[in-house]
């Protein structure tokens, strides 16, 4: 790297991937002990596992109105059965389909020369609708939502939802690291068209605000504690300290995808680890749940203040997607 800066914003774009590639085998296990059952303690890329004992695809659906709204084409066939797991067909180190995503959103940065709406979405349209682009079966709701509206022949830019969950954040840090100054109308605008509810472009703007002290170099606990009263205190520091991760995430804050509870778990766990990265994105992906997106947010916060020379070069070089990254 070249600079010190330059560091901080790769090791928060870089950090991120890592987050989610990390704990793609465990997304979404509420049972901690099958977690441990089935993969141990997890410190490397791995592969997914046959059956998946907390899976609910079974009973997610969607059926595609039309061409246009077919995102899911050769996929469609494991939703509805028991225990398949939601990403059966990604690598080890490959990123879940949101983070893929935001390789998309890199790609769009960069011809662009900044951020435009209308390219990213003609990119995200084709890079769903291409048969075996992203090999991932789970498809977020706000992916059904924009498809089905385009299928029945709204504008692009009119089919964007108010989705709730922490996913909505996974393109925070890459926009903060490509744009400096321009990110906080870019992120308010990216992050506000798929997931407009004021509680996740609240934390979407929290966030921005805390990658930005940290690109500057400020220590991250107190980046977070500064920018995040609304979401995580140090009363809840030093009380939530004091308890297990499985405690903490599980009993005072849900491990699911809700913003109000993901993103406060996201910032604890950022807290906690601040000085071992590597630790962190562990510490999220054995905690389970929404752990593949709340990586990312927990991944982009302990990566930019560590920097990208200091992540742990497995998990940095054995990303799938390194190969093709942007770089800062």
């Amino acid at each position: 790297m070249n600079n010190v800066l330059e560091d901080r914003c790769a090791g928060m774009v870089t950090g991120a991937y890592i987050g989610d590639a990390l704990a793609m085998p465990a997304h979404w296990y509420y049972d901690r002990a099958a977690l441990r059952r089935d993969y141990g303690v997890i410190r490397s890329y791995l592969a997914p596992k046959h059956p998946h004992p907390d899976s609910i695809l079974w009973r997610s659906s969607y059926t595609p109105l039309n061409e246009r709204g077919d995102i899911l084409r050769e996929q469609a066939q494991y939703w509805g059965q028991p225990g398949m797991h939601y990403h059966p067909f990604l690598r080890p180190g490959e990123n879940t389909l949101n983070l893929q995503l935001v390789r998309v959103l890199d790609e769009s940065l960069t011809a662009k020369g900044g951020y435009d709406l209308d390219d990213y979405l003609q990119r995200y349209i084709d890079f769903m609708l291409t048969p075996g682009r992203h090999r991932d079966t789970y498809a977020e709701e706000y992916h059904r939502h924009f498809f089905t509206c385009l299928a029945r022949g709204l504008k692009p830019r009119r089919c964007g939802g108010t989705d709730v969950h922490i996913g909505g954040l996974a393109g925070v840090g890459l926009l903060c690291a490509r744009l400096g100054k321009d990110a906080p109308a870019a992120v308010q605008e990216h992050v506000g068209f798929s997931h407009g509810d004021p509680d996740v472009l609240d934390a979407a703007t929290t966030l921005t605000r805390m990658l930005f002290d940290l690109m500057l170099g400020e220590p991250l606990q107190e980046t977070i504690l500064h920018h995040g009263s609304r979401w995580f205190s140090e009363r809840k520091a030093a009380m939530w300290s004091k308890d297990s991760d499985l405690v903490v995430i599980g009993r005072h804050v849900s491990p699911a995808c809700y913003i109000r509870e993901s993103f406060p778990a996201a910032l604890y766990l950022a807290w906690k680890y601040a000085d071992d990265f590597e630790a962190a994105v562990v510490a999220n992906t054995m905690v389970g749940g929404d752990n593949c997106h709340r990586g990312a947010v927990v991944g982009a916060l302990v990566g930019a203040a560590c920097g990208f020379e200091k992540l742990p070069a497995p998990l940095r070089d054995g990303l799938v997607i390194a190969q093709t990254m942007v770089q800062a």
